[in-house]
Formats: C-alpha cells, sequence, structure tokens
C-alpha cells in the first residue's frame, strides 16, 4: 500500500504544474494591423502591378485608376490659374502708354466737337432773342452742347482712371481670386493622386478585391495590407497579471509548430477590461476579467504567418 501512495502523490504534482504553467500563459494568434485603401472615384482599374501574397514597401503601387477625366480637370484648373494671376499682373501693371495716349487723343477730339457745339449755342441765343429762330431748335443746340460737355467729362474720367492705375479693393479682388482658382487645382490635383493607389506602409499585400478592367464603386476597398514586417501577437490578458507587466516589457512567446520560443514586446494593452467592469464583480470574479494586448515580435521573424495560435508567458 504504501508503494502506491508515491505514483499518486506525483501524478497530483505533475497536474498542479501543469495547471499553473497554463495560468501562467496567455492564449492568442498571430495578427498584423490590416490597412484598407479604398477607391475615392468609381473609376475603371488600368493597372495590378503587384501579385496577391507579395512583399510591399511604403510608396510601392498596388492599383492604378482611370485617371483620364481626372486630367482634365487639372489641366483646366491650371488654365485658371494662369487667367486669374495675368489678370492680377495687369491690375499692377497699369494702363499701357498706347492706351493713355488713345484716351488723350479722344479727349481732344470730344473738346472740339464740345466748343463747336457750345459756340452755336451761344449763336442760337442770340437768334432766339430776335426771333430769327424756333424755340425748338434752340432747345436742340442747347441739347447738343450738354451732350459733348459730357462726352468732354467722361473722356477725362476715363483718362484719370487709366493714369491713376488700379484701385486698392479691385487688386484685393484679383488677389482673392488667385488664391481661389490655386485651391481648386490643389483639390483637384489631390483628386488625381488618390486615383493612384500606394502602399502607406511596409507589409503584405493580402488581398486586390477587384479585377483588371473593373469599375470600382467609391469607398470600396480596392488593396487590403497586412501591415508591419512581423506579425504581433493578440492575447488577453487575465486580471491578476495586468498590474504585473507594462508597455514595453519582454515576454517570452511561443507560436504552434515552432520549437524555439521568440521575445517580444508589449506594445500595447486596453485600460479596460473586455467584459463586465470590475467594480461591478467580487474577487473571485474579478480574476476571470481579461484585457487585450498586443505582443511585438522583432523584424526577424516577418516569415511568420497570420492567424497561427501562439501562446505569451506571463510574469
Amino acid at each position: 500500500m504504501k508503494k502506491n501512495k508515491i505514483p499518486y502523490f506525483i501524478c497530483f504534482i505533475f497536474l498542479v504544474a501543469c495547471e499553473n504553467a497554463s495560468q501562467n500563459r496567455a492564449l492568442g494568434t498571430l495578427e498584423r494591423d490590416r490597412i484598407a485603401h479604398t477607391a475615392t472615384a468609381n473609376e475603371v482599374v488600368t493597372e495590378l502591378p503587384v501579385l496577391q501574397g507579395s512583399m510591399v514597401t511604403k510608396g510601392t503601387l498596388l492599383v492604378q485608376l482611370d485617371n483620364t477625366l481626372q486630367k482634365s480637370y487639372v489641366r483646366k484648373a491650371e488654365a485658371e490659374v494662369a487667367q486669374a494671376k495675368a489678370s492680377l499682373e495687369k491690375l499692377y501693371q497699369g494702363a499701357r502708354k498706347e492706351d493713355i495716349a488713345i484716351a488723350r487723343a479722344k479727349i481732344k477730339g470730344v473738346r472740339a466737337t464740345w466748343v463747336e457745339s457750345k459756340g452755336s449755342f451761344a449763336r442760337s441765343k442770340k437768334l432766339l432773342k430776335r426771333k430769327a429762330i424756333s424755340q425748338a431748335a434752340y432747345d436742340s443746340a442747347l441739347a447738343h452742347r450738354d451732350i459733348n460737355l459730357a462726352n468732354l467729362q467722361t473722356a477725362q474720367a476715363q483718362l484719370l482712371e487709366l493714369t491713376n492705375g488700379a484701385r486698392k479693393e479691385d487688386i484685393q479682388i484679383a488677389k482673392a481670386h488667385v488664391e481661389a482658382t490655386l485651391a481648386i487645382l490643389a483639390s483637384e490635383k489631390k483628386k488625381l493622386a488618390n486615383l493612384t493607389i500606394l502602399a502607406t506602409r511596409d507589409g503584405i499585400l493580402d488581398n486586390l478585391p477587384w479585377n483588371l478592367g473593373e469599375r470600382v464603386t467609391i469607398g470600396s476597398p480596392v488593396a487590403i495590407v497586412l501591415a508591419g514586417k512581423a506579425p504581433y501577437v493578440r492575447v488577453y490578458i487575465p486580471e491578476p497579471y495586468r498590474i504585473k507587466i507594462k508597455l514595453g516589457d519582454p515576454l517570452v512567446v511561443h507560436i504552434d509548430g515552432l520549437e524555439k520560443t521568440i521575445k517580444g514586446s508589449l506594445r500595447w494593452i486596453a485600460t479596460e477590461p473586455a467584459f463586465t467592469p470590475y467594480y461591478a464583480l467580487n474577487q473571485e470574479q474579478r480574476a476571470r476579467l481579461m484585457y487585450l494586448a498586443e505582443v511585438q515580435l522583432p523584424d526577424s521573424e516577418a516569415g511568420l504567418p497570420n492567424g497561427v495560435p501562439a501562446q505569451v508567458e506571463l510574469p
């Protein structure tokens, strides 16, 4: 009987040790950040230069959408900017010498006409006193004199406008118009750039939902990139261990199918538990709370695939 007690005792110790070992490990899977590049316009896919599953670096062309129409919008906006700038420069430069010379010549001609009509009115006034002409003829001479005087004043004002240059308000309006056209041009260029889908981070091109020649729908994903060279382990940390770890702590990772262990570092942990708030639970129940965490693996493990089960040793 005494000989049989030893094996049972050893088995009990072994079971307790296994249970403690499992409790000291957080379970999870290998993951990478999922970057979804979406379409900003309903255009046709014209290029798919990278195959699915390939490693890509930041700036790599993933998808090219048809940009013919958007290029025309950019050219139109560029022409409007050039026109606005030319109008502003014209205000700065003022009138040409030729325009001023024409305005002065016009004043001479209008003045001569006014002098003639002024003399004709003076004669008509004398003739009216002698009743040599009718009242209608006198009124006509008066009207011609006043019209020619108004024409002379208009011509003089036009010359003054040319020689004084543009008003400050007109220049401000022209400047605002230039700024508005530049803003429109920047917007059209951004829309053009958005038709060229580039990788925003290093990673793996996981999926290309649209085929070459298809017209995409606006807002739909056109390329999915799993970012990062090496994956991270997404695990749930039991509540009793939450106080023992902090960001940057080194942690040992076990991956299914690999005999070696990998040293990772805690890159993120949730501040709130994943389940019922702790203040609504008793001490025994709080031990069941879990905190979502991410343990980053070193870049040397870039070849590890997503979705593989993993375990993290807890302190």
